[in-house]
């Protein structure tokens, strides 16, 4: 295993000094300034566009305040000891592995 890491290691380095050298002459030392372009207009005030709706009907609904609670179905709460019984029955039917690896 350590010889094939050794191996891939040694290929991956030298490739890559393969492509630093093999670029290195065509690398330009010049500058190279960027310009950022300009658009004055971006930033103008203009009148604002009417709503347009994105839905398949322009008829829509609103409504204003907070619904209690008590309109949506809460779940019963469950039981510590249930969960940690129903947790502990799920543990128990897992498959398990067949081999076991102790590092030495």
């Amino acid at each position: 295993m350590m010889k094939i890491l050794f191996v891939l290691c040694l290929l991956s380095a030298s490739a890559a000094f393969a492509q630093y050298y093999n670029s290195a002459p065509t690398l330009n030392s010049q500058p190279q300034v960027y310009i950022a372009p300009s658009h004055p207009a971006h930033a103008s005030y203009t009148a604002i566009a009417q709503e347009q709706s994105v839905l398949a009907s322009a008829n829509f609904s609103t409504a204003q305040g907070e619904r209690p609670l008590s309109d949506f179905p809460q779940p019963d709460p469950l039981a510590l000891g249930t969960a940690a019984r129903e947790l502990k029955k799920e543990h128990a039917e897992l498959k398990r592995s067949r081999v076991v690896w102790v590092n030495q």
